[in-house]
């Protein structure tokens, strides 16, 4: 497999660490992918606007989600103060792993984002895709990434991707197995004490 998003970051590139009263979860951004979601995350982790917010919505099996300071799935809002437009890239997807934007439909991008933590596709997905091909976004190498590490191919060119875990999806699995309550809210706090973006190394 030849796609980027799964490559190791290269020594002095940008990677976030998002410190979590669970472990560290470790990123690689996409700068060239999604230069807006990458600039609007990487300012918010440099300004502490993450530091202390939860992961406010979790969903085995699914994903992990925070980002918004109020905690409620509702509030946060982008550096720009207001909604930004949505980045796709036909080599960047949401396999298990992957940093996506969330959103309340397209182009309302603002500072709440998720993990992608599914670690399988359906196997009518997979065909699906194989059908769709290189038109639909799917490149072999990118069909090959879901059938090896799963994902959501559902929230292709929806949820843009900008970054990809490359160390602590221990961690991810470890805040999706929380006990959750009413909204996929965990009982106890999962917190992002603070994020971090640094030179790797």
């Amino acid at each position: 497999m030849n796609l980027d998003q799964i490559k190791k970051p290269e020594v002095g590139e940008e990677i976030v660490i998002i410190k979590t009263n669970h472990g560290d979860i470790k990123v690689r951004l996409f700068p060239k992918a999604a230069p807006k979601a990458v600039e609007n995350f990487k300012t918010h982790a440099k300004n502490g606007y993450y530091d202390g917010v939860t992961f406010h919505r979790v969903m085995k099996d699914f994903m992990v989600q925070g980002g918004d300071p109020d905690g409620s799935g509702r509030g946060g809002q982008s550096v720009w103060g207001s909604s930004f437009e949505d980045e796709f890239d036909p080599e960047y997807h949401n396999l298990r792993g992957s940093l996506s934007m969330a959103n309340a439909g397209p182009n309302t991008n603002g500072s709440q984002f998720f993990i992608v933590q599914k670690g399988d596709v359906d196997k009518g997905f997979i065909a699906e895709m194989k059908k769709a091909g290189l038109e639909g976004g799917f490149s072999e190498d990118v069909v090959k990434a879901y059938e090896n590490l799963g994902g959501t191919p559902w929230l292709d060119f929806k949820h843009t991707v900008f970054g990809q875990v490359f160390e602590g999806m221990d961690v991810v699995d470890k805040i999706a197995n929380v006990k959750t309550g009413m909204g996929d809210k965990p009982k106890e706090d999962v917190v992002m004490e603070k994020v971090e973006v640094i030179e790797y190394k």
